[in-house]
């Protein structure tokens, strides 16, 4: 190398052997520096971004196509070639032959009816009583391809919760041959709501609105410690309900009339208006509550019947057996003999046989000096010295003793003195909502209002609080 390219060299040399060290020293504070000003180019950016011409500005082009779509004929050759299958839908009736049951759902079909007379699964869907949903699918020839019934879940304690899903099909690639398969699946509830005036009667006025008579039966028992059924309904009384509907694979269940719980209502009995929300306690107490957080649920019923006619009440009247004006020291219901008697609240059955007058007679001790006397019943369904819960059938209504007909004779009795028990069940002590459970409730309650502001909506009024 000659010397001026050794004196070049050294003279490089050095500035970049400066490099080398300067960057080993200084190593992160170099990284550093890159991120900050990759950084700074990101700011930057975005700063800049929004500069960017407003797309509503941008020049436009219409284009103008002409589509033309199939023939006809060729779009009908196309369905035709689709495989058809018709479903049809029916509820089997107590006098049903396999026969009957497929002609009504569309079906001819000599091999599938023959399946359903031998088959032991299969059989089940014509044994007992009608009522249960069907749903067939048959094919272009009207052959059967599958059939689903829905009906009671068969295990009692399933029964209000679960149903019983049966599906017949064919066995693949085996003509002539079928599977029966049963399974059980829970009902799944769906909310619905409803409302009604009252005109003549609760049952009356919920058949107008097409709800079910459960519904009725529930409003009655949630409003039983406000509002007397038998003698405070009055014309033009309104309601407003939500209440779950249980349905089978999206089918509502026509056993049970389809109805879960009653979920929220609203009764506006002679200008007064009367809520209720139900609130599960999720391991306390859970039952209907106020909007304000005070239990529907009093330490006694109004009544010892679900829903009954009140034919005497605790008043002065002609005895029908004596023909004497006297004091009628209890009240008495009206009822077909059969009828279930329930505790209007919790104790300790003191007395639970024949009682002279009274025939069969049930007497119930519920603490602090009060007691409950249910007479001329049909049944005794309780011992001398059992715990009973409120609400709890302790009977049934009969026409024992003295008696000129089937009915309930009720009495309450405070330290030994008669009562009106229709009073004492207003006054008694409400269930109180554990504190715990309040804050839960208070999130609820709103949701619960709004549904029932809608449901009001139906009927033109307006739900309290709304």
């Amino acid at each position: 190398m000659s010397g001026l390219n050794r004196s070049t060299a050294r003279w490089l040399s050095g500035p970049l052997q400066y490099a080398q060290d300067f960057a080993s020293r200084h190593r992160r504070g170099i990284v550093a520096g890159v991120v900050v000003s990759l950084g700074g180019f990101g700011v930057t950016a975005f700063g800049i971004a929004p500069l960017a011409p407003d797309a509503a500005l941008l020049p436009q082009r219409v284009v103008t196509e002409t589509v033309t779509p199939p023939d006809l004929a060729q779009q009908s050759e196309a369905l035709s070639a689709l495989p058809m299958a018709l479903l049809r839908h029916d509820i089997t009736r107590g006098t049903d032959t396999a026969e009957s049951l497929l002609a009504r759902l569309g079906v001819s079909d000599a091999s599938a009816a023959a399946f359903l007379r031998s088959d032991a699964t299969a059989r089940r869907l014509l044994a007992g009583r009608g009522g249960k949903l069907v749903q067939a699918s048959a094919g272009p020839d009207s052959e059967l391809v599958e059939l689903v019934a829905r009906f009671p879940a068969e295990r009692s304690e399933q029964a209000k919760t679960h149903f019983t899903r049966m599906t017949i099909a064919r066995v693949p690639g085996a003509a002539g041959r079928w599977l029966a398969r049963v399974e059980t699946a829970p009902l799944v509830p769906t909310v619905r709501l409803g409302s009604g005036t009252i005109r003549s009667s609760l049952f009356a006025a919920t058949d107008d609105a097409l709800l079910p008579d459960a519904v009725a039966v529930q409003m009655a028992e949630i409003f039983s410690t406000e509002i007397d059924f038998h003698r405070e309904l009055r014309k033009g009384d309104t309601f407003s309900v939500v209440y779950e509907s249980l349905t089978a694979d999206g089918e509502v269940v026509p056993w049970n009339e389809g109805v879960g719980r009653v979920l929220a209502a609203e009764f506006v009995n002679d200008g007064r208006t009367h809520q209720a929300l139900w609130f599960d306690g999720a391991g306390g107490r859970s039952g209907y509550f106020g909007p304000n957080g005070e239990s529907k649920r009093r330490s006694f019923l109004t009544s010892p019947m679900e829903f009954s006619r009140m034919t005497s009440g605790f008043a002065m009247r002609l005895h029908p057996i004596q023909q004497v004006w006297r004091r009628h020291l209890g009240v008495d219901y009206g009822a077909p003999t059969g009828t279930p008697v329930r505790t209007v609240g919790d104790g300790l059955v003191e007395f639970a046989g024949w009682q002279n007058g009274y025939g069969n007679v049930i007497q119930i001790a519920h603490g602090n000096a009060r007691s409950t006397l249910y007479a001329h019943l049909s049944r005794i369904d309780v011992k001398r010295g059992q715990r009973v819960d409120q609400g709890q059938r302790i009977g049934a209504v009969g026409s024992t003793g003295w008696s000129t007909g089937p009915h309930l004779h009720f009495e309450f009795r405070v330290n030994g003195e008669h009562q009106d028990p229709v009073k004492i069940a207003k006054a008694s002590e409400p269930v109180t909502l554990e504190p715990a459970a309040r804050a839960r409730f208070a999130e609820l309650a709103p949701r619960l209002q709004a549904q029932l502001g809608t449901a009001a909506s139906l009927l033109g009024t307006p739900a309290a609080g709304e």
